[in-house]
Protein backbone atom coordinates (compact mmCIF):
# COMPACT_ATOMS: atom_id res chain seq x y z
CA UNK A 1 0.00 0.00 0.00
CA UNK A 2 1.12 3.28 -0.89
CA UNK A 3 0.62 6.67 1.19
CA UNK A 4 -0.96 9.30 -1.13
CA UNK A 5 0.54 11.94 1.38
CA UNK A 6 3.87 12.51 0.62
CA UNK A 7 6.42 14.88 0.59
CA UNK A 8 6.70 16.63 -2.46
CA UNK A 9 8.20 19.98 -4.48
CA UNK A 10 5.04 21.83 -3.96
CA UNK A 11 6.18 25.27 -2.59
CA UNK A 12 4.82 26.07 0.68
CA UNK A 13 4.42 29.59 0.78
CA UNK A 14 2.49 29.41 -2.60
CA UNK A 15 0.00 26.72 -0.88
CA UNK A 16 -0.62 29.41 2.34
CA UNK A 17 -0.93 32.25 0.06
CA UNK A 18 -4.21 30.70 -1.48
CA UNK A 19 -5.98 30.50 1.96
CA UNK A 20 -9.07 32.40 1.26
CA UNK A 21 -9.60 33.28 4.55
CA UNK A 22 -7.32 35.95 5.74
CA UNK A 23 -7.49 35.33 9.39
CA UNK A 24 -6.42 31.39 8.76
CA UNK A 25 -3.61 32.84 6.30
CA UNK A 26 -2.57 34.95 9.12
CA UNK A 27 -2.46 32.72 11.29
CA UNK A 28 -0.73 29.76 9.25
CA UNK A 29 1.81 32.01 8.18
CA UNK A 30 2.92 32.58 12.52
CA UNK A 31 2.70 29.20 12.59
CA UNK A 32 4.76 27.98 9.74
CA UNK A 33 7.22 30.32 11.29
CA UNK A 34 6.62 28.75 14.84
CA UNK A 35 7.52 25.13 13.75
CA UNK A 36 9.84 26.26 11.92
CA UNK A 37 12.06 27.50 15.01
CA UNK A 38 11.12 25.08 17.12
CA UNK A 39 11.90 22.31 14.73
CA UNK A 40 15.37 23.35 13.06
CA UNK A 41 13.50 22.12 10.00
CA UNK A 42 12.78 23.09 6.51
CA UNK A 43 9.24 23.08 6.01
CA UNK A 44 8.02 20.93 3.01
CA UNK A 45 4.29 20.21 1.65
CA UNK A 46 3.23 16.86 2.26
CA UNK A 47 0.39 15.71 -0.28
CA UNK A 48 -1.95 18.81 -1.32
CA UNK A 49 -2.85 20.48 1.70
CA UNK A 50 0.04 19.59 4.66
CA UNK A 51 3.11 21.33 6.15
CA UNK A 52 5.66 19.53 7.38
CA UNK A 53 8.68 19.15 9.08
CA UNK A 54 11.21 16.65 8.99
CA UNK A 55 10.33 13.18 9.17
CA UNK A 56 10.86 10.02 11.22
CA UNK A 57 10.93 6.07 9.81
CA UNK A 58 7.82 4.07 11.64
CA UNK A 59 7.39 0.10 11.31
CA UNK A 60 4.20 -1.48 13.08
CA UNK A 61 4.08 -4.86 14.29
CA UNK A 62 2.12 -5.90 11.44
CA UNK A 63 5.78 -5.30 9.23
CA UNK A 64 4.17 -2.00 7.30
CA UNK A 65 6.22 0.55 7.19
CA UNK A 66 6.98 4.22 5.98
CA UNK A 67 8.15 7.82 6.79
CA UNK A 68 6.39 10.41 7.97
CA UNK A 69 6.71 14.06 8.95
CA UNK A 70 8.06 14.94 12.50
CA UNK A 71 4.90 17.88 12.92
CA UNK A 72 2.76 19.80 10.81
CA UNK A 73 -0.21 21.08 10.35
CA UNK A 74 -2.81 22.37 7.54
CA UNK A 75 -5.24 25.39 7.53
CA UNK A 76 -8.52 22.95 6.84
CA UNK A 77 -11.68 24.44 6.40
CA UNK A 78 -12.78 23.90 9.92
CA UNK A 79 -10.28 24.65 12.13
CA UNK A 80 -5.96 25.03 12.32
CA UNK A 81 -4.84 21.31 12.22
CA UNK A 82 -1.64 20.77 14.24
CA UNK A 83 0.15 17.21 14.08
CA UNK A 84 1.56 16.09 17.13
CA UNK A 85 2.58 13.28 16.05
CA UNK A 86 3.41 11.66 19.58
CA UNK A 87 -0.64 11.98 20.99
CA UNK A 88 -1.24 14.01 23.94
CA UNK A 89 -0.26 12.25 26.74
CA UNK A 90 1.89 13.58 29.25
CA UNK A 91 1.26 17.17 27.83
CA UNK A 92 -1.52 17.82 30.06
CA UNK A 93 0.70 20.49 32.15
CA UNK A 94 0.93 22.75 28.57
CA UNK A 95 -2.72 21.51 27.74
CA UNK A 96 -3.84 23.17 30.71
CA UNK A 97 -2.06 26.51 30.07
CA UNK A 98 -3.27 26.01 26.16
CA UNK A 99 -6.44 27.91 25.66
CA UNK A 100 -9.45 27.25 23.22
CA UNK A 101 -8.75 24.03 21.49
CA UNK A 102 -9.85 20.15 20.73
CA UNK A 103 -7.83 17.17 20.07
CA UNK A 104 -7.70 13.54 18.47
CA UNK A 105 -5.22 11.21 18.53
CA UNK A 106 -2.48 13.15 17.05
CA UNK A 107 -4.41 15.79 16.13
CA UNK A 108 -4.76 19.76 17.73
CA UNK A 109 -7.80 21.40 16.22
CA UNK A 110 -7.60 25.40 16.83
CA UNK A 111 -10.43 27.65 15.34
CA UNK A 112 -7.54 30.40 15.07
CA UNK A 113 -4.21 31.26 17.40
CA UNK A 114 -5.71 34.36 19.57
CA UNK A 115 -7.68 31.54 20.93
CA UNK A 116 -4.46 30.11 22.27
CA UNK A 117 -1.45 30.84 24.21
CA UNK A 118 1.14 30.35 21.43
CA UNK A 119 3.59 30.81 23.71
CA UNK A 120 2.82 27.03 25.11
CA UNK A 121 1.73 25.97 21.46
CA UNK A 122 5.57 26.29 20.85
CA UNK A 123 6.70 24.12 24.14
CA UNK A 124 3.95 21.68 23.28
CA UNK A 125 5.11 21.34 19.19
CA UNK A 126 9.00 20.97 20.16
CA UNK A 127 8.93 18.76 22.96
CA UNK A 128 6.80 16.50 20.59
CA UNK A 129 9.51 16.82 18.04
CA UNK A 130 11.79 16.12 20.67
CA UNK A 131 10.32 12.73 21.95
CA UNK A 132 9.70 11.81 18.09
CA UNK A 133 13.48 12.28 17.60
CA UNK A 134 14.32 10.56 20.54
CA UNK A 135 12.19 7.11 20.38
CA UNK A 136 12.06 7.42 16.40
CA UNK A 137 14.48 7.00 13.54
CA UNK A 138 14.97 9.84 11.24
CA UNK A 139 13.66 9.50 7.80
Amino acid sequence: MTLKTTPNKNNVEDFLNQVENETKRKDSLTVLEMMSDATGETPQMWGDSIIGFGSYHYTYASGREGDWMLTGFSPRKQSLTLYIMDGFDGYEDLLKNLGKYKTGKSCLYINKLADVDTTVLKKLVKASVTHMKKTNPTG
